[in-house]
C-alpha cells in the first residue's frame, strides 16, 4: 500500500527532468522527451502490469483520502510557475535554437501528458474547487474548451459515431488528429448552446462559458506576451499545441475501433468497461495517475483515479500509452498491430 501511495509521485519525476535538461544546457534539454518516449517504453513490460484490484472497503478508503487530492491539486501552481518561467526564459533570448526546441518539446510533452490528465481528472470532481483548478491547467494549454466538450460530449457519446473525440476503426492519426481538434471544438459551442437555450440566457453574453473562456484564454496569452514579449508568446503558443496535439493521440489510442450497439436509431446502449482500451502497465499508469484504466473510467467517471480497477474483459493494449503514441505515429504498424485487436473487441461487443 505504500507503494501505491509514494507511487504517484513519480508524475513530478517529469517535470524535475525539464528543470534538469535546462540547468545542463544543450542537447539535455532533450531529456524529458528521451526519458517518455525512449525509456518509458522499455521500462513499462520489464517492469510489468498491475492487474490487483482492491476490495471496495480499501477503495472506499483511497476515495476519502485527501492524500491523493492532494497531489493533484498542488501540481496546479506548479504547471503554472513552469509555464510562466518558461516564458520568461526563452522571451530573454539566451537559448540556443537546438535548447529552445528540445525545451519547447519537453514542456509541451509535461504540460500535455501531465498537466491535461491532471485537470481530466479534476474536471470530473462535482466542487467547484476542483472544477476550477481543472479549467486552470487546461487555461495554461489553450484548451479550456475540453472542460464542457470532454463531459458533456465525449462521455455520453463515447465509441459512437457522433463522438468526434473516438477514433475510428481504420482510420489513421493524422486523420483522427484534425476531425478531434476541429470537431470537438464546434461541439463544445453547440452544447453550450443547448445549455443556455435550456436555461433562457442569451447566446452572446457571458452566461456563455466558451465566451467566457475565450477572453480568459486570450487574457493569459497577453499576460504572458507582457512576460516575455513575442518569444514568450510563441513559446506559450507551441506548448499548448504541443499539449493538446498530445492529449488527442491519447485519445486516439484510448477509443480506436470500439463501438458501442446501436439499440435504436440515434441511441446507444449503455457504456461498460467494453468500450475503452486499457493498458496495466505500472510505471505508466502511476505517471498519468491511472489514466489507463480507462474502461473503469468511462464506466464509472465519479471514480477517483486511485480507486479505479482492472477489468479483465475490457480491451488490453499491447503496451502502454508511450509506446502506443509511438506506434500511432505510423499508421502501417498501427494497423498491423491493432486491428486484429480491435476485430476481437467488437465481435466481443456485438455478441449477444
Amino acid at each position: 500500500m505504500l507503494i501505491y501511495h509514494l507511487g504517484f509521485l513519480l508524475a513530478f519525476f517529469i517535470p524535475s527532468l525539464t528543470l534538469l535538461g535546462f540547468a545542463l544546457g544543450g542537447a539535455w534539454n532533450f531529456l524529458t522527451l528521451a526519458v517518455v518516449f525512449g525509456v518509458v517504453p522499455i521500462l513499462d513490460p520489464l517492469l510489468g502490469k498491475r492487474l490487483a484490484n482492491y476490495s471496495e472497503t480499501v477503495n472506499q478508503n483511497l476515495k476519502d483520502s485527501f492524500y491523493f487530492r492532494f497531489i493533484t491539486w498542488l501540481y496546479v501552481p506548479f504547471q503554472l510557475s513552469l509555464i510562466v518561467w518558461g516564458v520568461v526564459t526563452v522571451g530573454s533570448g539566451t537559448m540556443t535554437p537546438l535548447e529552445l526546441t528540445g525545451f519547447v518539446l519537453s514542456m509541451g510533452t509535461v504540460t500535455g501528458g501531465l498537466g491535461i490528465t491532471i485537470a481530466h481528472e479534476l474536471g470530473h470532481r462535482s466542487g467547484k474547487w476542483e472544477q476550477n483548478l481543472s479549467k486552470t491547467l487546461l487555461m495554461s494549454v489553450s484548451y479550456m474548451h475540453f472542460f464542457i466538450e470532454h463531459n458533456q460530449g465525449h462521455h455520453s457519446q463515447v465509441a459512437t459515431p457522433n463522438d468526434p473525440a473516438s477514433a475510428r476503426y481504420g482510420e489513421s492519426l493524422y486523420r483522427f488528429y484534425f476531425r478531434s481538434v476541429i470537431s470537438s471544438y464546434k461541439h463544445a459551442w453547440l452544447l453550450e448552446q443547448r445549455r443556455l437555450e435550456k436555461k433562457r440566457f442569451a447566446f452572446w453574453s457571458l452566461h456563455n462559458r466558451m465566451i467566457r473562456y475565450s477572453l480568459i484564454q486570450l487574457l493569459f496569452a497577453v499576460g504572458m506576451a507582457w512576460l516575455g514579449g513575442l518569444g514568450g508568446l510563441l513559446f506559450f503558443g507551441v506548448q499548448s499545441i504541443l499539449a493538446f496535439s498530445l492529449l488527442e493521440m491519447v485519445n486516439y489510442v484510448e477509443h480506436y475501433g470500439l463501438c458501442r450497439k446501436e439499440t435504436e436509431p440515434g441511441r446507444y446502449e449503455k457504456v461498460t468497461p467494453l468500450h475503452s482500451w486499457n493498458s496495466s502497465e505500472m510505471l505508466t499508469n502511476f505517471l498519468l495517475f491511472n489514466l489507463q484504466r480507462h474502461s473503469d473510467h468511462h464506466a464509472n467517471a465519479n471514480r477517483r483515479y486511485q480507486s479505479l480497477r482492472y477489468f479483465e474483459e475490457s480491451p488490453q493494449l499491447p503496451t502502454g500509452y508511450a509506446g502506443m503514441i509511438l506506434l500511432s505515429l505510423c499508421p502501417p504498424l498501427w494497423h498491423r498491430i491493432m486491428d486484429p485487436r480491435a476485430q476481437l473487441a467488437r465481435q466481443q461487443i456485438t455478441a449477444p
